[in-house]
């Protein structure tokens, strides 16, 4: 017996559907991610027996719209009770390194805004309250440095997340130093990506 997890729907059998083993694989994000999405109704699925179905333009449909909504230019608005995803600013002045990190979490359901500098970055902060700041550490014109004392100015408390290309003792300490909540080392893997995350949002225990 077929049953949508989201109310009944007539399905063709002739669509082309997914495992949940097909979708970690597509999308690249953890089990987690995946039930949190189905829970929260952002990807249909299917129940087959014990197991569930994704149909594949239902998730690219999706993705797509997560893509879109990446690249948006944010605008200020106050975050109602409803609105309870957590915001995260992303700044890296390398695009690819921005890219994935703004689709790894678009697609953990956290809402994402990516600054290609330091300056767009402290105008962002200006403008929008985040629930975290992932900033790449050397960058031209106003560096990572630079993002993470403005954003201590105006939200002391904001979790903070450095990127960066060297690892090296001084620099492990400079990121204790700044007092940030996690540390990411290119290249990096999307698990480890999402890890750092839950972790500096006290999402997942220390």
């Amino acid at each position: 017996m077929i049953k949508w997890a989201f109310g009944p729907r007539t399905i063709s059998m002739d669509d082309a559907f997914l495992t949940t083993e097909e979708v970690l694989d597509y999308l690249q994000v953890n089990l987690r991610t995946v039930y949190r999405l189905i829970k929260a109704g952002k990807i249909p699925a299917v129940r087959v027996g014990r197991q569930w179905r994704f149909r594949r333009r239902d998730v690219d449909a999706w993705l797509e719209a997560q893509r879109t909504r990446a690249g948006a230019r944010p605008a200020r608005r106050d975050r109602s009770e409803a609105d309870c995803r957590a915001r995260v600013l992303i700044v890296d002045d390398e695009p690819s390194i921005r890219d994935l990190l703004s689709r790894t979490l678009a697609l953990a359901d956290y809402e994402v805004d990516s600054a290609p500098d330091g300056t767009t970055a402290v105008d962002r902060l200006r403008i929008m309250d985040y629930d975290l700041l992932i900033t790449d550490l050397r960058m031209p014109g106003v560096d990572g440095l630079s993002v993470i004392r403005e954003a201590r100015r105006l939200k002391s408390n904001i979790p903070i997340i450095i990127v960066t290309g060297h690892s090296s003792e001084a620099s492990a300490i400079e990121a204790i130093n700044l007092g940030v909540q996690g540390y990411l080392t290119k290249p990096f893997r999307v698990p480890r990506v999402l890890a750092a995350a839950a972790k500096a949002l006290g999402e997942i225990a220390n």
